[in-house]
């Protein structure tokens, strides 16, 4: 499979909301993917569009992992192995911008799948991923930003979390992320309530752009503006660099 060009892409940017679980910490030590999922994003609303497989590791997780994702080895004997939906799996992510919380561990995990199942690298199918865990300490420093910290900051219901699940912790996700980074991404700002898509359900319907109108000031504005800030400079017995960047007069 050729590698994508994201910029031959029409329409918004496509992005996907990873997650998986995984029989233990190191792939190194011959642990596999046990559940994947992803969601979609398109012009900032989770859509209805999903991937989501449980999957046969063919051995057992290790009891730190099983107490968090509660996947037993019965459950995942009749589930299908990674390689049988690599495929399908590749055909969901491509050309997407991947966002994964804490992204080096489950980029890890995949590549290695990936390269059991004879497929190149994420990096053929998709732009590097956002890593939502570091944008988060970014925008949070000194403050925990595990999934479920980030859940109670931006208001997402987790009360239905009992265990750690690839497709619900995607959804939960999705809906940080839109919190996160609600006003980064668009200038036009929802002035009207709305629920996160896990609480709805549903995807919603796309909101036309507003306009934004610009006035533009008058002579006589501006002469007021310089006149109030020539006097500022003068109280303060410096220079005003709003004074001298921002006048007409400066500005030719």
């Amino acid at each position: 499979m050729p590698p994508i060009n994201v910029q031959d892409q029409q329409g918004p940017q496509r992005f996907v909301v990873l997650d998986t679980e995984t029989t233990g910490l190191e792939p190194s030590q011959g642990n596999r993917i046990i559940e994947v999922a992803g969601v979609e994003i398109l012009g900032r609303r989770m859509s209805a569009a999903r991937f989501h497989a449980y999957l046969n590791p063919g051995r057992d997780s290790e009891p730190g992992a099983l107490e968090k994702h509660g996947l037993t080895t019965e459950f995942l004997s009749d589930k299908p192995r990674f390689e049988e939906v690599v495929d399908e799996f590749i055909a969901f992510i491509r050309g997407a911008v991947l966002i994964i919380h804490n992204a080096p561990f489950d980029v890890g995990f995949l590549n290695h799948e990936l390269s059991l199942s004879h497929r190149p690298a994420l990096s053929s199918f998709c732009p590097p991923p956002l890593d939502s865990l570091l944008m988060a300490r970014e925008l949070h420093p000194g403050k925990k930003n595990s999934l479920d910290a980030l859940c109670d900051r931006y208001g997402v219901d987790n009360s239905h979390r009992t265990y750690h699940g690839a497709l619900l912790d995607a959804e939960l996700l999705a809906d940080v992320y839109l919190a996160m980074t609600r006003g980064q991404e668009s200038l036009v700002m929802d002035l009207e309530p709305t629920q996160t898509a896990s609480q709805t359900g549903e995807a919603g319907a796309h909101r036309p752009a507003i306009p934004m109108l610009v006035v533009a000031p008058s002579v006589e504005e501006l002469a007021e503006h310089a006149r109030i800030l020539t006097g500022l400079e003068k109280a303060s017995k410096g220079e005003c660099i709003w004074l001298h960047q921002y006048t007409p007069e400066h500005n030719g």
